[in-house]
């Protein structure tokens, strides 16, 4: 049987729960730059009328409203 002092288990336990919760920071951190949890701002709408949140990515300026067929245009606040 392999024996190791009191401390020293403990000292490896703390290290060891340390580097596992990096790890997983480290994960969710990669994952929010490379974008996987939000879509880009810049494809969101907002429908001026009906107040629908959807993504248009094909337009720039304006877009059709897919739920009451408005149409809106890009604010410069949220571009």
């Amino acid at each position: 049987m392999i024996e190791i002092e009191f401390s020293s288990a403990i000292a490896i336990f703390i290290f060891l729960t340390v580097f596992i919760v990096f790890v997983i920071w480290l994960f969710t951190e990669k994952k929010k730059a490379l974008g996987l949890l939000s879509p880009e701002s810049r494809f969101l709408w907002q429908c001026n009328i009906c107040t629908y949140v959807y993504i248009d990515s094909r337009h720039n300026a304006i877009s059709q409203c897919p739920r009451c067929n408005s149409y809106n245009k890009k604010s410069s606040e949220s571009a």
